[in-house]
């Protein structure tokens, strides 16, 4: 293949091999992602950070606790980083949908450096707010593309657990900005600035070396095929999946799945702007508008069930919880440790139960855990301080806080990042993506500016706010969310292709589409070839190409079928289907 330089890994690597090396590059950038996150839990609790620089607080005289005399700039300096990752977002899916994933993932690693440059180098409060704002805008690119290109690549059947895979590095991040700032703390007593500056400098280190390795990479073949470079997205989809033996047919098949819905989604929306996209405007029985709704909401709401407060504000946490000073940041630290080896679990969970399930019972666990912490944290209060029933309920409360992350590091923690990769169309699969990262964004900085203001005037009580939020998710995603798990990316826009809200009358429409149109981008989901085994050419059929998801944009090419679709009300209706046999062995239907 001679339009792929001869440098990139795909030449060399093949199949398991070559997602592997790919899930590695994307595992680094998630990587700097969580390390990002949770650098700055140590840096609110460096002195001269925030007394010598920031000027939002003052050392405790009994303890040395930090006294925060402005909560709106505490929160304001650490939320203002997701605006930047909001418009970075935008802009990164833009970009990664006209100029390729590859090239977005060195954009936003370049931009990132910028941001981390400012910050370490930071004297002021005016000047860490504009470079969390640039090293924001770096992050939201990379968050908007590097789910896409890892989902791109996968297979479906384990699309979920190698997404796994990669945040478990996002919390080893996590761990080792915990760690590093804990060290920090004990140079020079824990009062010189380089006990912030050296740990928001570490993170320019992964960022340069993402830069430089990922132009050896290739590109995503879905979205190569999309703009119409066939014979490299050919190619690259080959090295993949393999092209001997038992996966001979398995690259073509799907080649074709790619070739025909990327055509499918060409004619069915006619928009494909921001705004076109929230509005739904032109994206007929693509239902786009209702995707980007989707991803938004369950991108705020794994925010507000507590993560966001808990991965920033933890020492303060545990100090509400009746933990000292001196403890609290090994606490945090072993913390961020628990949640790291949980995300392991998903791993092995998730593409075996779901996505719907593994937010289900995550939602139950983390909403007692919470529940449970408040109570705690108010009984060991109501004791003497330092009193052995006050030292029992504060471990309780503290061992609550543990459960709650360790959960989430095994449900939420992923789902509501490979969902938006999953669900939209390729035409706007970047994009949709982005407005997955708006949604964390925006329940990140709503939540990161109000969590020390709500510790401050409800204290404990903040733990019921993010029990009372875990409760809501789950009728939530029951009625709203249709399953992805074990479903190829093109057979997500048969699945959002009813008109209804209602995830049981999406089930109900897609298994009547799958009945009537067995043919339908099935061939890489059942292994099937899409070869001539006699020729060795694709199987084509003798009709013309008539795709459409538009119920009344299909006719009938060769037959016609009756059938009784029952709505959730329990009412029921004939409708007229049209089925016709489509070229690339699609099917066409229409159901009215």
């Amino acid at each position: 293949m001679d339009l792929i330089p001869r440098y990139n890994v795909a030449h060399k690597l093949e199949k398991r091999s070559l997602l592997i090396a790919i899930n590695c590059i994307a595992a680094l950038s998630i990587f700097f992602f969580g390390y990002d996150q949770g650098m700055m839990g140590g840096v609110n609790g460096a002195p001269n950070y925030y007394r010598d620089h920031m000027h939002f607080g003052h050392p405790s005289e009994k303890d040395g606790t930090p006294v925060i005399d402005d909560e709106l700039l505490q929160g304001g300096i650490v939320s203002i980083y997701y605006v930047g990752t909001l418009v970075g977002c935008l802009v990164g899916g833009w970009f990664g949908d006209k100029y390729g994933r590859i090239k977005t993932i060195a954009l936003g690693a370049a931009w990132a450096v910028i941001g981390a440059t400012l910050q370490t180098s930071a004297m002021n409060p005016t000047w860490m707010i504009f470079a969390r704002l640039i090293n924001g805008w770096g992050t939201g690119i990379l968050n908007a593309i590097v789910p896409v290109w890892a989902t791109e690549t996968a297979e479906h059947k384990s699309r979920g657990q190698f997404v796994a895979i990669e945040f478990t590095l996002n919390i080893f991040g996590v761990v080792v900005a915990y760690w590093l700032e804990y060290a920090c703390h004990f140079y020079k007593g824990g009062n010189g600035s380089f006990v912030w500056r050296f740990p928001i400098a570490f993170q320019i280190v992964p960022l340069i070396f993402l830069f430089a390795i990922v132009w050896i990479f290739p590109e995503s073949p879905r979205w190569l095929v999309k703009v119409g470079r066939e014979e490299e997205g050919r190619y690259i989809l080959g090295r993949l999946r393999g092209e001997t033996g038992e996966d001979l047919g398995r690259a073509e098949a799907e080649f074709q799945d790619i070739r025909n819905i990327a055509e499918l989604e060409r004619k069915t929306a006619s928009r494909t702007s921001y705004w076109s996209m929230f509005t739904g405007r032109g994206s007929g029985k693509l239902h786009i508008g209702r995707r980007v709704q989707l991803v938004v909401w369950l991108q705020i709401m794994q925010e507000w069930i507590g993560i966001a407060g808990v991965t920033i504000y933890a020492p303060t946490i545990f100090r509400t919880a009746g933990i000292s000073q001196k403890d609290v940041q090994w606490i945090s630290g072993l913390n961020t440790i628990t949640y790291m080896l949980s995300t392991l679990i998903c791993v092995f969970t998730l593409d075996r139960i779901g996505r719907r399930w593994t937010l289900y019972w995550g939602s139950v666990v983390q909403g007692l855990s919470m529940a449970l912490a408040g109570g705690l944290t108010t009984a060991g209060q109501s004791h003497p301080e330092g009193s052995a029933s006050a030292r029992a309920y504060s471990s309780g409360a503290v061992a609550m806080i543990f459960l709650f992350t360790a959960t989430f590091g095994a449900t939420w923690l992923t789902v509501p990042w490979l969902y938006p990769a999953e669900i939209f169309p390729l035409e706007v699969r970047a994009k949709g993506n982005a407005w997955g990262v708006v949604g964390w964004s925006v329940g990140n900085g709503w939540l990161t500016l109000l969590c020390p203001v709500m510790f401050k005037a409800i204290k404990e009580n903040t733990y019921y706010v993010f029990a009372a939020a875990n409760v809501i998710t789950i009728p939530m995603v029951w009625a709203l969310y249709p399953e992805s798990n074990q479903r190829t990316l093109e057979e997500m826009n048969l699945v959002f292709a009813a008109d209804s809200i209602w995830n049981w009358d999406a089930e109900r429409n897609f298994k009547i589409l799958k009945e009537q149109n067995p043919e339908l981008v099935q061939a890489a989901q059942r292994g099937h070839s899409a070869l001539d085994p006699e020729t060795g050419l694709p199987i084509r059929s003798g009709t013309a190409r008539n795709m459409s998801l538009d119920v009344h944009g299909m006719e009938t090419v060769e037959e016609k079928q009756t059938f009784k679709h029952d709505f959730a009300s329990g009412l029921g209706r004939d409708i007229e289907v049209s089925v016709g046999v489509l070229f690339d062995g699609w099917e066409k239907l229409a159901a009215e």
